[in-house]
C-alpha cells in the first residue's frame, strides 16, 4: 500500500496542482519544509527508527503529527513524489558539516533524493531532511554553478574519485562556503537505508541519541534548536534564545515547531530526559 497523498497534502497545507512538473516540485518541497519539523525525539528517548515504509512514515509524520530526521523526511517525500509520477532515486551521503577538513570520513548516514521531472532533462537534488541547513528548494544535480534557493545559495562540487562520480554539497553561510555532505548517485535499496537509520537512532554516541535537536524552515527564516539554545535566522539577522528549563524547551517544541508531544510514550519522563541534554 502506498502513501495517502491527500493526507500528506493536508499535513503540509498544499493546495496546488498535483502534477509532476518542476513548479509543483518546488512548491511541495517548500510546503513540506514549513510544515513538518526536523526532530530526533525518538532516538533521544530510546526508540529506534528502523521502519521506513510508507505506512510507518505516514503514521508518524502525518497522522500523529510528529517530525523526524533525514531518513523519515526524505522517505516520506520520496513516497509522495512517487505517487505524483516523478522519477525518484534514494541516495546515501556522508555528513561533513562542521568537521575538520582532514577528519576521517563518517559513515553513509544521510539520505537524499535524486528526482527526475517527466519530459525535462537532467535531475534535481532534493533534501528536506538536513535540519537547520537543509535545502529549502530543489537544485539541479550538476556540479559547478551557484544555485539560489528560497534562502541561501548552494553549489555542488564534483570530487576526484576512481569510481563513480562523487559530489559535495556546500552552502554559502555568512559569506563563506561551508561543505555539508558528500554523496554518489548510486541508488540505495530500502534495506540499506533502514540499516543506516537504525544505526543513527541507536548508536550510544550518536548525535541523535545524546542530544536534542529540532529545526523548521519557513519562507523567511530558519528555526534551529539545540538543547536549550534556539536560533532564529532570518534574512540578515539572527535572534538567539536560551531557555532556562526543560519545561520551556518542551513548550518551544510544541508552540514554535508544532511537534505533537502527546504522541510520546506516557511512561517516559520526557522532561527529565530533555533536562539531561540541555547543554549537549
Amino acid at each position: 500500500m502506498g502513501l495517502d497523498l491527500a493526507a500528506y497534502f493536508d499535513r503540509i497545507g498544499y493546495q496546488g496542482r498535483a502534477s509532476a512538473d518542476a513548479e509543483t516540485l518546488r512548491n511541495v518541497v517548500a510546503a513540506h519544509g514549513r510544515s513538518i519539523p526536523f526532530e530526533n525525539l525518538d532516538p533521544l528517548l530510546g526508540v529506534p527508527v528502523s521502519d521506513l515504509s510508507a505506512q510507518a512514515l505516514g503514521d508518524k509524520l502525518i497522522t500523529r503529527r510528529r517530525g523526524g530526521y533525514c531518513y523519515e523526511h526524505n522517505g516520506l517525500l520520496g513516497y509522495a513524489l512517487d505517487e505524483l509520477g516523478y522519477g525518484v532515486e534514494r541516495l546515501a551521503g556522508r555528513v561533513v558539516w562542521m568537521k575538520e577538513p582532514d577528519a576521517p570520513l563518517p559513515a553513509l548516514t544521510h539520505n537524499v533524493l535524486a528526482v527526475t521531472v517527466p519530459d525535462e532533462a537532467g535531475r534535481f537534488l532534493v533534501d528536506v531532511g538536513f535540519g537547520g541547513q537543509t535545502l529549502s528548494s530543489p537544485i539541479r544535480l550538476h556540479a559547478g554553478a551557484v544555485q539560489q534557493t528560497r534562502h541561501e545559495p548552494y553549489r555542488l562540487l564534483e570530487l576526484p574519485t576512481l569510481n563513480e562520480p562523487e559530489y559535495e554539497l556546500a552552502a554559502q553561510v555568512r559569506g563563506q562556503w561551508q561543505p555539508l555532505y558528500r554523496f554518489t548517485t548510486a541508488p540505495q535499496p530500502r534495506i540499506d537505508l533502514e540499516v543506516g537509520s537504525w544505526y543513527v537512532s541507536t548508536h550510544p554516541g550518536g548525535v541523535f541519541v545524546v542530544g536534542l535537536t529540532a529545526a523548521l524552515v519557513t519562507d523567511d527564516a530558519r528555526f534551529n534548536l539545540r538543547g536549550r539554545n534556539l536560533a532564529i535566522h532570518s534574512r540578515g539577522n539572527t535572534e538567539r534564545i536560551r531557555f532556562d528549563t526543560a519545561a520551556q524547551v518542551l513548550e518551544a517544541l510544541t508552540e514554535r515547531f508544532g511537534i505533537n508531544l502527546s504522541d510520546l510514550d506516557p511512561d517516559v519522563d520526557v522532561e527529565a530526559r530533555v533536562a539531561q541534554v540541555l547543554d549537549s
